[in-house]
């Protein structure tokens, strides 16, 4: 590549799109200056954090999320129990709306806030980290991260912690190394209630029982008493054998996606008995009180009967908004992957657990391959992934490493894997505003188009996260509704987002469609060879129909509405009969209203620009 195509191939890669101007300044800053600074994430970022400053919720501790944005149950248990509103009126108001009014009235008064509008906060900040920050490759790689270590609004338990999810273990750690990400994932509350690792409790110990007891049963399963023989003159002790019965139950859904799809991949070479034996490991993991009532507040008695000064002396771990519990946890012997745990080794043999799979020649290939995946091609060489698994390996899985080992081998500049990755609904999005230097005003309305081109991020349902390949993106629907979003941002008809197309040109506008396409064409996609492109979009200029073409052949997209998976989870007001806050928040936005447009583009402008932006070409990275 020249040094220009090979600057436009690094901003392809490590960034959500290159800006007008962008492959200048960094062919003037050096290519290898330019990379060094992403990854160090050291460039000044004053102008984003402007942008974020409307965005209050995005800072908040997850006990302060707790406090502020309860669960909806929750809610209206409190309001119920203050006499806000009457239990029998519960899903049952006859006046849907005197009802909401009255539980809005109460959330006020205490200082309550409704947990849809901590995800929105949420929502819009990624959608303006990615459109503005000058560290692009951190926020790319938060991205990846946080798809690798997925976590979901779809699930109530985990919803409320995602934010500190991400801001705390997801986006400090992404250069680092990866056992520390591993870990500090499978400490978190998001994680931790969304694999339910959190109630995975060992077997109950042998418990001795009283001389008057003979049979008893428990909530935990029968426990048969041996007593001893009076005829035969012995003093009979008395014994009872529990059986290997659990609390809340081993549960193995962690165990089984940590090595499956965090660590070793599916073809890992783990067994079945293996991962049983994994989570037996991790028993006892769970949250710290963090909350009075409702999710976060599960160990608050336990920790108030044992005392917070004790918890150290009497063996409990607590780590943040993480706590382990000996009494929960299986002291037996262990052995994983032909390692051997002995009994009794509490908290460390997780965390030497998790070392263990972090260091596996299996985890350096997959990881390795996800990365090749993400930032090179489809299908990535075998011989390019064995040099990262080799300096991840070497390493010692030190993420930043992998990448230099990635972005300098040959294989990374080939130019037959150039342009072959295909962007999902949200890089479409995201380089789509970077292009034409959009002012985005309202992110949410931004949220909305990628959710109806496919892509509902935080709400995919699945641990394996989205799936990077462009088969899964790309069909008849999805690429005619990525055309309506395209024209529909050129024209400005996505509120708050406002675009001023003659600036891109220093305002020397184009004499004619014809022209304007080749213009526009080089500042959209920069050191492209863009014949055939232009040869292939120029019938369409003279389509007097386009619009109506499109909006008849696209598919009815569906309403925007929260996610609604199971009764009580996030956005589901069905506890409450209504939504609460829905006469304040069903048309609002989280910022001042903004400016009007400084200038009206011209339409036809506008169309010549939406049809480049929704090209094939234009879909590639």
């Amino acid at each position: 590549m020249s040094t220009r195509e090979a600057a436009a191939h690094l901003l392809s890669r490590f960034t959500y799109g290159a800006k007008p101007g962008e492959v200048d300044s960094l062919v003037k800053t050096g290519i290898e200056s330019w990379f060094k600074h992403q990854l160090d994430a050291d460039l000044s970022d004053d102008s984003l954090g402007r942008r974020l400053g409307n965005y209050d919720a995005i800072h908040l501790s997850n006990t302060e999320v707790c406090a502020m944005y309860p669960q909806n149950t929750l809610i209206v248990a409190m309001a119920i129990k203050d006499s806000a509103i009457n239990k029998d009126s519960v899903g049952r108001a006859v006046n849907k709306k005197a009802y909401n009014a009255q539980l809005h009235t109460y959330m006020q008064k205490k200082g309550l806030k409704a947990d849809n509008e901590l995800y929105k906060q949420f929502i819009c900040q990624n959608i303006v980290r990615a459109a503005y920050t000058r560290n692009q490759l951190q926020e790319l790689l938060t991205d990846f991260w946080f798809n690798h270590f997925n976590v979901s609004f779809t699930k109530s338990e985990s919803a409320r912690f995602i934010p500190a999810y991400e801001r705390d273990v997801i986006r400090p750690n992404v250069f680092g190394k990866f056992d520390n990400l591993l870990l500090a994932s499978a400490k978190s509350p998001a994680m931790l209630y969304f694999l339910d690792n959190w109630n995975s409790v060992g077997a109950i110990p042998t418990v001795q029982a009283k001389p008057s007891q003979e049979t008893m049963s428990t909530e935990q399963g029968d426990v048969t008493m041996n007593m001893g023989s009076d005829s035969a003159g012995k003093a009979g002790t008395k014994q009872a054998t529990a059986k290997k019965k659990n609390l809340g139950g081993l549960n193995e859904n962690y165990a089984r996606e940590v090595m499956e799809l965090h660590t070793m991949g599916v073809d890992g070479g783990y067994t079945q008995q293996d991962v049983t034996e994994a989570a037996r490991l991790l028993t006892g993991w769970t949250i710290y009180p963090i909350s009075t009532g409702g999710v976060g507040s599960n160990m608050k008695n336990l920790v108030a009967k044992i005392g917070v000064e004790n918890l150290e002396a009497k063996g409990f771990v607590h780590d943040g908004d993480f706590l382990f519990t000996p009494t929960r946890h299986d002291k037996g012997e262990k052995t994983v992957l032909g390692h051997h745990f002995p009994a009794n080794g509490g908290y460390q043999e997780g965390v030497d657990l998790l070392e263990l799979l972090a260091h596996q020649a299996a985890t350096a290939k997959f990881i390795s391959k996800k990365l090749a995946t993400r930032f090179v091609c489809d299908n990535p060489p075998s011989t390019l992934v064995a040099k990262m698994a080799a300096s991840f390996t070497a390493n010692d899985g030190n993420i930043r490493e992998v990448l230099l080992t990635m972005v300098n081998a040959p294989e990374f500049w080939d130019k037959k894997y150039s342009r072959q990755k295909i962007k999902s609904p949200f890089e479409l999005a995201i380089s789509s505003v970077r292009a034409l230097n959009a002012d985005v005003q309202d992110p949410y309305q931004v949220y909305n188009w990628i959710t109806r081109m496919g892509q509902k991020f935080y709400y995919y349902q699945a641990p394996t996260g989205f799936p990077d390949k462009a088969q899964y993106w790309i069909n008849t629907g999805a690429l005619l509704n990525r055309m309506n979003f395209s024209l529909a941002l050129a024209m400005q008809q996505i509120a708050g987002v406002y675009i001023d197309l003659a600036s891109l040109t220093n305002y020397h506008e184009p004499e004619s469609a014809t022209q304007a396409l080749v213009v526009y064409c080089k500042l959209i996609m920069p050191e492209r060879n863009l014949e055939t492109v232009i040869k292939q979009l120029s019938p369409l200029l003279t389509d007097p129909n386009l619009l109506s073409k499109i909006s008849k052949a696209a598919p009815k997209a569906p309403e925007v509405t929260p996610e609604k998976p199971t009764y009580g989870a996030p956005g589901d007001m069905m506890t409450m009969g209504t939504e609460v806050g829905a006469t304040e928040n069903k048309n609002t936005t989280l910022i001042k209203e903004a400016p009007k447009p400084p200038v009206a583009n011209d339409p036809v402008l506008s169309q010549v620009v939406g049809i480049i932006i929704g090209s094939p070409e234009f879909q590639r990275r």
